[in-house]
């Protein structure tokens, strides 16, 4: 799956650009877009930017508007390259084992990590510089060594995305790399749930809608980025 897949359908003469056309012009500027996936899966709208544009402004207004884990989501490729597992792989707990997420088969969950650079971590700052670090690495791998740029554990959460990406798992993991895809951007992208600060549950999609239309924001159900690219 590659940019034109998007180009080739894009709106021509003076047709406004649709929804999922505007998300892809939203990444490359540097904006976040809202995605929410199904309502039989988890049922959440994440705020997703791509991880090259995570200064430490855009760690705020995720922490402050969506409250959810500021994850980085990487292609599986990606993630290989560099070594990481899954995180259920890794670790020789009984917790660890016979998941039975209501959801899906398995979760996304890497390992955790934190740039060499950073403090604690956990600051704006650092964690926008671990995130773009990322992208920076996603974008040429092979420039990277993943020790000696990253320490585990950290503050920032990765996601193994699946190997087929919408082929195979339709969440956001592989939704927003979808979309980064079809916009002609580095594999690595940021992904946090948002919450809802009145109930402690998740946005309601009306309610991210509206949040969206007041911030003026795209909006997107997973079935549109479905439709367009699986």
């Amino acid at each position: 799956m590659t940019g034109r897949h998007a180009s080739a359908n894009a709106g021509a003469g003076s047709q406004a650009p649709t929804a999922f056309e505007r998300a892809l012009e939203s990444l490359r500027a540097g904006e976040p877009v809202l995605v929410h996936d199904a309502a039989d899966r988890e049922g959440e709208t994440d705020i997703i930017y791509h991880a090259d544009a995570v200064t430490p402004d855009a760690v705020a207004h995720m922490r402050n508007d969506a409250g959810g884990l500021v994850c980085v989501a990487l292609t599986h490729e990606i993630a290989e390259a560099f070594d990481l597992p899954f995180y259920t792989e890794e670790i020789d707990h009984p917790a660890a084992a016979d998941h039975e997420l209501g959801y899906d088969e398995r979760s996304s969950f890497s390992l955790t990590v934190n740039h060499r650079d950073t403090y604690t971590g956990i600051t704006d700052a650092d964690r926008s510089l671990t995130i773009r670090t990322l992208g920076e690495a996603a974008a040429e791998p092979s420039a990277t060594e993943f020790a000696t740029e990253f320490r585990v554990p950290g503050h920032v959460h990765l996601l193994k995305a699946a190997p087929d990406l919408l082929a195979q798992r339709e969440g956001h993991t592989e939704l927003g790399l979808a979309l980064a895809d079809a916009a002609d951007l580095p594999p690595a992208v940021v992904v946090c749930e948002m919450l809802d600060d009145q109930t402690g549950e998740a946005l309601t999609p009306a309610d991210a809608r509206g949040y969206a239309d007041r911030h003026d924001y795209v909006y997107l159900e997973g079935r549109d980025v479905l439709e367009r690219l699986s």
